[in-house]
């Protein structure tokens, strides 16, 4: 059985954003000076706001507002894919450093869907095993 999830840290989507942002962050140490108010930031705060956001919709309660976090780090995940081309087609990443990161940004998308359709899931009925109990017009009452 899978152990009990106790903060956003016990999450493997938070674990792999995290290392994401991580492996971003040293990328990006090799990146033109004068990309340091450029892409190098851009593409740190769209890494650091996957695992944020995470962590932002663990905490709260409502199933809607879990969702709504988890949809922003989705939206920043391919964000940072975006830029993983733009940093890779202006030379700044070789094609085995892109692949990798590629690689991980494609498995922490998944993650974060998982996540997501996990917590929607919530809210419905699990009709596989719980059929609805039909009341007799007396019962309706």
């Amino acid at each position: 059985m899978a152990n009990k999830i106790n903060s956003f840290e016990d999450l493997e989507a938070w674990q792999e954003a995290h290392t994401f942002a991580v492996a971003i962050y040293k990328a990006t140490n090799n990146f033109p000076a004068n990309e340091q108010f450029g892409l190098t930031s851009q593409h740190r705060r769209a890494a650091v706001s996957i695992s944020s956001n995470i962590a932002e919709g663990f905490s709260r309660h409502s199933i809607k507002e879990k969702i709504q976090f988890y949809s922003v780090a989705k939206g920043s995940v391919v964000e940072s894919q975006s830029q993983l081309l733009l940093a890779r087609d202006v030379g700044y990443l070789d094609i085995d450093k892109y692949e990798s990161l590629a690689n991980r940004a494609v498995r922490v998308h998944k993650l974060v869907n998982g996540l997501t359709s996990s917590v929607k899931s919530w809210s419905q009925p699990n009709t596989k095993y719980e059929q609805p109990i039909a009341l007799s017009n007396s019962e309706k009452l």
